[in-house]
């Protein structure tokens, strides 16, 4: 039952720190004079990109680890404080800070061809945040494959339902208008905030054991 528990949360927190809700608003203002076979080629790279790039690192993780000589207990105090941050600028109901910035909103306006790569499979979708969450479970996983299993069903999941959400992204909008999408946001940063106190907590309890 609790090994349920863990592969549950491993997706809602996959699902929760790519925040595709979150994200839809910035992906339907820009792409709003695209065609639809435009809009389409977009919204398939956008997700193929981000999938891609975290199934790298969740692959790579441990190996990154062994590379750089870091711990997973310091990785996880370093991505436990970035998640927080990623956490609060969603609870404001903000796109977070940590994902985008001005710049790179109008430098995606200006070259449509790149917005799927950049900014939105990255870092919008594919964030810090996210590629630091995947290391982290990988990572953690020890001896038990289906951690790692369920990690990349996690990354497979929230891209079919990133594709989906941001398919139908403005009849969501629509349905959901400017406040429902603002009140999930703030769920998922909520949902994020505890578990980037929950990975500095096992941060500090594997540098101290004693702690």
């Amino acid at each position: 039952m609790f090994q349920l528990a863990l592969y549950g949360a491993i997706i809602v927190t996959v699902f929760a720190i790519v925040d595709p809700i979150g994200t839809l608003p910035f992906f339907v203002a820009l792409t709003e004079s695209f065609d639809d076979v435009d809009r389409n080629v977009v919204l398939r790279r956008a997700v193929l990109v981000m999938g891609v790039v975290l199934a790298v690192f969740a692959l790579l993780g441990r190996f990154l680890f062994a590379v750089f000589g870091f711990t997973l207990g310091a990785f996880e105090i370093a991505g436990g404080i970035l998640l927080f941050l990623v956490a609060y600028d969603m609870l404001q109901g903000q796109v977070t800070r940590t994902k985008i910035s001005t710049q790179d909103r109008d430098e995606a306006v200006q070259r449509r061809d790149e917005v799927a790569v950049v900014p939105l499979g990255i870092p919008l979708l594919a964030g810090p945040g996210a590629i630091s969450t995947v290391m982290i479970f990988e990572g953690s996983s020890g001896s038990d494959p289906l951690v790692i299993v369920a990690t990349f069903v996690a990354i497979l999941i929230t891209a079919v339902a990133t594709f989906l959400i941001f398919r139908y992204g403005q009849k969501i909008l629509r349905k959901l208008g400017r406040v429902g999408v603002m009140a999930m946001t703030r769920v998922l940063g909520l949902i994020l905030a505890a578990l980037g106190v929950q990975f500095v907590l096992n941060g500090l309890l594997a540098a101290v054991p004693h702690l």
